[in-house]
């Protein structure tokens, strides 16, 4: 890694969003060499290339996370939502990938839906879909709910299934999340034993957050995108877990 490969990822963390001819103008060079800056930093994972340009992979910006793996992530919400009985009242906590799920329950219009994401509440205003948005602290960039408020909130509700968006795997500290505060949520909701299930994309294998989200135990399924790797793979065979590889 160079000089300007260090620059760019300072750039992109910075900016959170940057464009390849604004990386250009930046650096100095020419945006064919930002391109391949780009790739080798995306297979390094100090970022991840959108259309046109590059995201920072710490980004909670939803609107942004939509944008990576954003087909893969169509597939694993068709199959997330066949798990999911008319008639269900279902907890969805947060991320990308589950703010498409949210959306396709909606649509199928006999489901409940609670949350702590507000940008998932607002995102089905226009649907014909009981919602409750669960209170608490307000985080502006990821725009969940968290605290106290939030998990008293879960406590006295009842739900038969939640699906939790996770940032990390790792066969060593489970699946795991970059922010303690929505962490603690999680916590909240695995307490209440029902049918919990991860939905990610299979870019979130290997790599390790600071928070541990339960145990392996605690939830029912999993389901991503072909890709984890053949150790992981038989890994979670050998557990108490539905797998589904989409």
């Amino acid at each position: 890694m160079n000089a300007r490969h260090l620059e760019i990822i300072h750039l992109v963390n910075e900016h959170k969003r940057l464009t390849v001819s604004e990386l250009a103008v930046h650096t100095g060079v020419s945006e064919v060499t930002i391109r391949s800056d780009l790739s080798y930093l995306e297979q390094q994972e100090h970022l991840t290339r959108v259309h046109g340009g590059a995201i920072s992979i710490q980004t909670d910006d939803v609107n942004e996370r939509l944008t990576i793996h954003f087909d893969v992530k169509q597939r694993l919400v068709a199959h997330a939502a066949d798990l999911v009985l008319p008639g269900e009242t279902v907890l969805i906590e947060g991320g990308s990938a589950n703010a498409l799920l949210a959306q396709a329950l909606a649509q199928r219009g006999d489901v409940s839906i609670i949350t702590p994401s507000a940008y998932i509440a607002h995102s089905l205003k226009n649907d014909h879909v009981d919602v409750i948005l669960l209170g608490g602290v307000y985080q502006s960039q990821s725009e969940s709910l968290v605290g106290p408020l939030t998990k008293l909130c879960i406590e006295h509700i009842n739900f038969s299934t939640a699906f939790i968006g996770v940032d990390g795997f790792h066969q060593d500290s489970g699946f795991t999340s970059r922010d303690m505060m929505r962490a603690d949520v999680v916590h909240t909701i695995l307490k209440k034993k029902q049918r919990n299930i991860i939905l990610t994309d299979a870019s979130k294998f290997g790599k390790i957050c600071p928070t541990t989200l339960g145990t392996i135990d605690d939830f029912a399924a999993v389901i991503t995108n072909q890709g984890i790797t053949e150790s992981d793979l038989a890994w979670l065979k050998k557990q108490n877990i539905q797998l589904v590889l989409v």
